[in-house]
């Protein structure tokens, strides 16, 4: 691939994947039609298909300046409209850059594109950028499949991915809000989300979230943890003792102890966990902590209720 193609954004990732093989013509497109044009920046719109929402501001400041010294190297890709403007295919933060290095034209690529080209070009350029932040890749993915109509397979194909690393980044949209939020902010890695993907219970899922952000949880941690909730909370029968039959009250005392179960939790602010024989009544309750600075706050909300 030539300088001028690489430029353009076209064809990166192994196996030909990407932007280039979206528009298979798009590299020959380039060599035929290789003049650049220099651009009104007052003229450029940006692409209302960018899928990324955060721009980091010092890194924008960090291109600018190279802009300043340099140039731009990589030329923007841009599509005419209607209006006699431009819109972005491709190169929004070399865009923002330029506006910020005080530049009042740009050098560009301009391409005859649609709207459905528009679209995977956005999303699929940006999936690509090693910077994108796992939820803005999840929901990139999951845009192409909805409004480009594509399957997981053919997904993973274009954007030159394992099919289980697509499923599993489309997964992190399942998560609750709170979750995705502190995803999104970085104030958690993409492992801390699988892991708090695997506990089943929502509600267990934010507060072992948030107590990952306030202990600085690793990884690891969070998947112990996240095995510890899903462990069923009832204990097996004892041996060589007859089982009694259930008495009819056992859903309703399941239903309370579930409800104090879950109380208990929020108070603490760990996963309290019952253990409880329907036969006979008897059980215990544990309140699992992590750490010395954990159990001490626990020991203060007990002497706080003690009071």
């Amino acid at each position: 691939m030539s300088a001028k193609g690489k430029g353009f954004g076209l064809g990166s990732g192994p196996g030909g994947g990407g932007l280039g093989a979206l528009l298979p013509e798009a590299n020959e497109d380039i060599e035929r039609k290789s003049a650049v044009s220099e651009i009104d920046i007052n003229n450029i719109e940006a692409n209302p298909w960018q899928p990324r929402s955060d721009f980091d501001q010092e890194q924008l400041e960090e291109l600018s300046a190279s802009i300043k010294e340099v140039g731009i190297i990589q030329p923007l890709t841009l599509r005419q409209l209607p209006n006699g403007n431009y819109q972005i295919v491709s190169g929004e933060r070399r865009y923002r850059a330029s506006k910020l290095a005080g530049l009042v034209k740009v050098p560009a690529y301009v391409r005859e594109v649609d709207d459905d080209a528009m679209l995977q070009y956005a999303l699929i350029e940006n999936i690509q950028r090693a910077d994108l932040n796992p939820l803005e890749e999840a929901i990139s993915y999951q845009r192409l499949i909805d409004e480009c109509h594509l399957t997981q397979e053919q997904l993973a194909e274009k954007v030159s991915k394992k099919r289980s690393t697509v499923t599993n980044s489309l997964r992190l949209l399942k998560l609750p809000a709170e979750i995705q939020a502190g995803l999104r902010e970085r104030q958690i890695s993409m492992g801390h989300a699988r892991a708090l993907l695997s506990v089943e219970d929502v509600q267990t899922q934010i507060m072992l979230y948030q107590q990952t952000i306030e202990y600085g949880y690793s990884v690891r941690r969070v998947e112990e943890l996240a095995r510890e909730y899903n462990e069923p909370n009832t204990s097996e029968p004892e041996p060589d003792k007859p089982t009694k039959p259930a008495k009819k009250h056992t859903t309703t005392l399941g239903t309370a102890y579930e409800d104090m179960r879950t109380n208990l939790s929020k108070l603490f602010g760990t996963s309290v966990r019952f253990e409880r024989k329907e036969e006979t009544g008897k059980g215990k309750i544990t309140i699992p902590f992590a750490s010395d600075e954990e159990l001490e706050r626990i020991l203060s909300v007990l002497d706080q209720q003690a009071k």
